[in-house]
């Protein structure tokens, strides 16, 4: 601080020294001019001899010394306030007398000695010296430039304005989508407006408008297919009121139909959802969940469709390994609706297990994404008897593969094996007893052999029930060609054989005497094995219609037998539901709009072994889903 202070007072020293000489050269050319105007006759100005040259000159002498060693110093320096001094001319001749400002805050300065001068150099030089060294260490405390770096020395105020509004536009793009963000996740403005379960429960659903013709060969003959369910809850054909005993097999027929669903997935925690459908239908039908229209006004009957819980597990890997599943669920195994009729729902528990074939390492799997062998097993309720233990269950296990290409063809094949306990009908031991009226199926369409398990000395009471047992063994091949992407082939096969039938067991059951239910006069002694059932397949488009402009055409072939299966669980519009029929299904598909879609569908059939029976169904559907 102190050094501070002597060179403040050193600069202001040294810029006095100069405005005294500037101040002095000034008063001789205001006396020049004096002298000049004195002798045209103006007035002329005083000036004091008595003004030492001495300290004009030690001014002037100082000033040329420390000129060249100047740094930078405060623009102004602090007057001296002086007293004012009158210069008198004694000789207007005499043009070089100095002389001073008379401004009142100037005052003479004294002369500088020797020692004085020296040690106001050194001054001088040690403050440069200093300042030098400051900003060499100012230099270096600045960061290095990266190699490679351009300095810029100038940039146009335009560039520098482009600069800031590309800046400030990515700014503000970035800004606003972290807001929304943040927003978003933290729910800004909605305070508790929604609880936490609304993001954890999804909603989807669909609705099918329908218009279906039935038309009936004419070969059919009227009163020969008796409508088996009505007749057991009635307890007997003859019991039953009006034409409801038969099945219509003549009368052309022209419905509208309507199929409403709509579900909730519902994430109960990492891996379990809660899954919930109610859909139009009824619950003596478990294969349809069609509304017929003209209903007198009366509202439609909304039923559970499913409801069940499901597990979903993964491996570090993020391997989808371990499925669960318990309650009313969606159909669990690979098949077609040659075995199971697309509306139908499983009540039970099933689980499948998945175990990856890919193996990362060897280089020429890289044509094959993905191969998985998977087994599913399940056992399935169907209907609990309070008074007995035998209650009727489906017990099924289901071994397969699925292989995936590079190209996202797919091949999948499965072979299963269903196994229906105590499903057979048991005759009544005891005259008018009803102790195993429980073993009649609760449900069936037609097509199965049948007998009656009634004991009664009424002829006309007459209960049926299923007079073979029911272990299908069914195998399914599907194969995705996916070369022509978008557009796919997808190739179809489903075999299935009834191999738990016995033609000796069935005889014993039904003392020798069945009922075929696909003709009322057809009552025979001996039953020849009818088990087979097949179906092939072929469609082309898009896999699945949910664009505008996705198409999609089917063409199958399907030949099922009397017994091959269940025929309570069968595609419930081939041949109007049931077994013993073979014929065509042509069908297609074209998307109106995202989410909807015009469906066409012919099918023709006829029975195998039974009473002619002939039908051609047309329906066309708009299919729309959310």
């Amino acid at each position: 601080m102190r050094f501070f202070h002597q060179s403040l007072c050193l600069c202001a020293f040294i810029t006095l020294q100069a405005w005294s000489q500037q101040a002095v050269s000034d008063e001789a050319i205001t006396e020049t001019t004096s002298s000049e105007q004195t002798a045209g006759g103006m007035p002329s100005t005083s000036i004091d001899d008595s003004m030492p040259v001495t300290a004009v000159d030690n001014a002037d002498k100082a000033s040329e010394t420390v000129s060249d060693q100047q740094t930078e110093a405060p623009t102004e320096a602090p007057k001296i306030p002086v007293e004012s001094t009158q210069v008198t001319a004694q000789d207007a001749s005499v043009t070089t007398q100095e002389s001073i400002n008379t401004d009142p805050m100037q005052q003479p300065i004294p002369a500088l000695s020797a020692e004085e001068q020296q040690a106001a150099e050194n001054l001088v030089q040690e403050v440069v010296e200093r300042a030098k060294q400051a900003q060499a260490d100012e230099e270096k405390s600045r960061p290095t430039a990266p190699e490679g770096s351009v300095k810029i020395n100038y940039i146009p105020e335009f560039i520098k304005d482009e600069i800031r509004e590309q800046v400030r536009a990515n700014l503000r793009a970035d800004v606003v989508e972290d807001v929304l963000t943040q927003a978003k996740n933290e729910r800004w403005g909605i305070p508790d407006a929604l609880p936490a379960w609304v993001n954890k429960v999804s909603i989807k659903g669909d609705i099918r408008l329908r218009t279906q013709d039935d038309i009936f060969a004419k070969e059919n003959v009227a009163g020969t297919y008796i409508n088996i369910p009505v007749v057991n809850a009635s307890g007997g054909f003859t019991k039953v009121d009006g034409p409801d005993a038969y099945l219509n097999t003549t009368e052309d027929r022209f419905r509208l139909r309507a199929r409403a669903r709509v579900g909730t997935d519902a994430k109960v925690t990492e891996g379990i959802k809660a899954g919930f459908r109610l859909s139009t239908g009824n619950q003596k039908d478990p294969v349809s969940t069609n509304q017929t229209l003209g209903t007198y006004g009366n509202r439609y009957q909304v039923v559970w469709d499913q409801a069940y819980l499901k597990h979903d597990n993964y491996d570090l890997d993020a391997y989808h390994w371990l499925t669960l599943m318990g309650g009313r669920m969606p159909n669990p195994w690979v098949s077609t609706d040659l075995v199971w009729d697309s509306d139908l729902a499983f009540e039970g528990l099933a689980a499948t297990y998945r175990h990856s074939l890919r193996d990362d390492d060897n280089l020429f799997d890289s044509d094959l994404n993905d191969r998985t062998l998977f087994l599913t097993i399940g056992a399935f309720p169907l209907q609990e008897v309070e008074l007995s233990n035998k209650d009727k269950w489906l017990y099924g296990a289901q071994l397969g593969a699925e292989f995936i290409a590079a190209n996202q063809s797919k091949f999948k094949v499965a072979l299963a094996y269903y196994f229906f306990d105590n499903i057979t009908g048991v005759r009544n031991k005891v005259a008018e007893s009803s102790d195993y009226d429980y073993t009649a199926p609760a449900y069936m369409q037609k097509g199965n052999v049948l007998f009656n398990i009634r004991n009664s000395a009424d002829p006309q009471a007459e209960l049926w029930a299923l007079a073979a047992q029911y272990h299908e063994l069914d195998l399914t091949l599907l194969y995705d060609i996916a070369n022509f992407s978008p557009l796919h082939i997808v190739l179809s096969a489903d075999v299935v054989k009834n191999i738990g039938y016995d033609q000796k067991d069935v005889e014993t059951r039904a003392l020798g005497t069945v009922e075929r239910s696909q003709g009322w006069n057809n009552t025979v002694g001996p039953t020849k094995d009818r088990t087979l059932g097949y179906q092939l397949g072929v469609t082309v488009g898009w896999p699945r219609v949910t664009l505008v402009g996705n198409w999609n055409v089917s063409l199958y072939y399907k030949y099922l037998e009397r017994d091959a299966v269940l025929d309570a669980m069968t595609d419930s519009d081939f041949h109007l539901g049931g077994t013993d029929a073979k014929g065509w299904v042509l069908s297609g598909n074209y998307g109106l709009e995202d989410n909807t879609w015009l469906s066409g569908r012919w099918i023709t059939s006829d029975s195998i072994d039974g009473v002619n029976m002939g039908v051609d169904i047309l329906q066309v559907d708009v299919n729309a889903k959310f």
